[in-house]
């Protein structure tokens, strides 16, 4: 999964990484390998649930990021 690979590269570069999590994803891989992980607010269904932007930005703001990767497809290519 792309999201496990970024944390891996962040980990080596000493980067914090947070990650979301949709509630139906609570068990998924990328959950477990960030430093900090946020359930996102369930939605009809968890595709929704990552293509909320002003969620997403609750997220960032109250983790205090500096950037957000988009992933491959999802919110990345959303127009």
């Amino acid at each position: 999964e792309i999201a496990v690979r970024v944390f891996r590269a962040c980990t080596e570069l000493n980067i914090r990484t947070v990650g979301v999590y949709a509630p139906e994803d609570k068990d998924m891989l990328h959950r477990y390998k960030c430093d900090e992980s946020y359930m996102l607010t369930a939605r009809r269904n968890p595709v929704d649930s990552y293509l909320d932007i002003d969620e997403l930005l609750r997220v960032a703001t109250v983790a205090g990021v500096d950037a957000v990767h988009p992933g491959y497809g999802f919110l990345s290519e959303r127009a």
